[in-house]
């Protein structure tokens, strides 16, 4: 089966560049470094990495917080951090710069699989989440390479899907040393799926294990002084398409009760910067971007967050939290980085990507689900209202956050035992 699917990927791969050059009139990045993509321009180590993969921002930001405590562990182990996205690799660049190595991931063809792997020669692989790749997994374990699916969440819809190549599934997991889940319900779907129980482990999400920049407090204090220290503001973080113009029309309700109040709207993926930015002008608003550092007046309705790196900071100004990417179908975003702050915290009704996540916050009180534009307007407005209400809120939300620390040590723990 491996062989067939091999085969489908080479006979995939001029869409696969054809789907590169189309992303890259919006993101030119995208036509750059293609040789990487093949196994190629691989950097050499000295000596033998530790290689995480994160496949783009919010596995990156995720992988953050395991990588410095790897690099303390093993200071003299160099690290390989590999990403499929320009987005990933930025985010990369900026939190961790000369400290790691950075390369694109090669496509899942046997041949770059194998090239990357006789060339990188990685004491250990780390997937962060749920990135199954049959031809990885296969030449790793081949050339006597641990890897290690960390943090994984398996979704129902996931699962299900993946249930359709039972047998080949079943293999390709087979391949790997150890997963580290997230909840129980992740390792019960991934032992379904063929993986042996004893090579699962839940250890809790590493997302709940947040560490706020010693600097955000004074920037807070700075970027609020713009916006008015009494102007009520809430973000809308993470939007996809289809979403953006659901924000702003839950806006325009929302502003004839709050009407000074400041929308902050940062889109998931910086290709649609211009593009969301058009939108709200369309719309008839003040806009001012980040990017270009004007001044943020009280006549400014709407501040596009087009800045890479900078989601806590708007969190950390904002009210209350609209999480993207669940007004539309595609699962949510992670809330955690609001909570942490201590904001409460609106979602739409797709949830999957998140469920558990999501499960724990409506439980505690710590944010609300709506279920169109009009609830969404509703929500922000209420919090918005009652300043009381909101603190309480946020405060709940922060402490779900605080009582589910400590997968980060469990992770290490157990990826240290496949580091030779």
């Amino acid at each position: 089966m491996r062989i067939l699917y091999s085969i489908l990927l080479y006979l995939l791969t001029p869409l696969f560049l054809l789907r590169l050059l189309w992303r890259g009139f919006k993101s030119p990045a995208y036509w750059r470094r293609w040789p990487e993509r093949f196994g190629f321009s691989t950097p050499a180590f000295s000596e033998q990495p530790i290689w995480i993969h994160a496949v783009s921002v919010g596995e990156v930001r995720a992988a953050i917080p395991l990588i410095k405590s790897l690099q303390e562990k093993y200071a003299s182990t160099p690290v390989l951090v590999t990403t499929t996205t320009p987005t990933g690799s930025a985010q990369v660049k900026q939190a961790l710069g000369e400290k790691v190595q950075h390369v694109y991931m090669p496509f899942d063809l046997p041949g770059a699989v194998k090239r990357f792997i006789n060339k990188v020669k990685p004491r250990a692989v780390i997937i962060m989440e749920t990135e199954i790749w049959p031809n990885l997994f296969h030449y790793c374990k081949q050339s006597s390479v641990p890897v290690v699916l960390a943090n994984a969440r398996m979704s129902k819809k996931s699962a299900q899907g993946y249930a359709r190549f039972g047998g080949f599934i079943r293999k390709t997991l087979a391949n790997l040393a150890f997963i580290a889940a997230q909840h129980d319900s992740d390792a019960a779907r991934l032992i379904k799926l063929g993986t042996k129980p004893e090579q699962v482990k839940v250890t809790g999400s590493i997302k709940f294990d947040i560490n706020l920049p010693e600097t955000l407090m004074s920037d807070t204090q700075a970027l609020k002084k713009q916006f008015g220290e009494t102007r009520p503001v809430w973000i809308a973080a993470s939007t996809h398409d289809g979403e953006d113009e659901q924000v702003l029309n839950a806006f325009n309700l929302i502003r004839q009760i709050v009407p000074d109040c400041l929308l902050i709207l940062v889109p998931r993926h910086p290709e649609r910067f211009e593009q969301v930015t058009s939108l709200c002008k369309h719309y008839g608003f003040n806009v001012v971007k980040r990017s270009e550092n004007q001044p943020c007046t009280s006549n400014t309705e709407i501040f596009i967050g087009d800045t890479m790196g900078e989601l806590l900071l708007f969190y950390s100004v904002s009210d209350i939290a609209f999480i993207g990417g669940s007004l539309v179908e595609h699962g949510g975003q992670n809330p955690l980085e609001a909570s942490a702050i201590g904001i409460p915290v609106v979602f739409g009704p797709h949830t999957f990507n998140f469920s558990e996540v999501i499960k724990l916050l409506l439980e505690a009180g710590a944010g609300e689900q709506a279920s169109s534009e009009q609830q969404l307007a509703e929500v922000v407005t209420k919090y918005m209202k009652d300043k009381a209400l909101c603190q309480k809120t946020g405060l709940k939300g922060k402490q779900v956050v605080e009582q589910n620390r400590g997968a980060l040590d469990n992770l290490t723990g157990i990826i240290s035992g496949f580091i030779q």
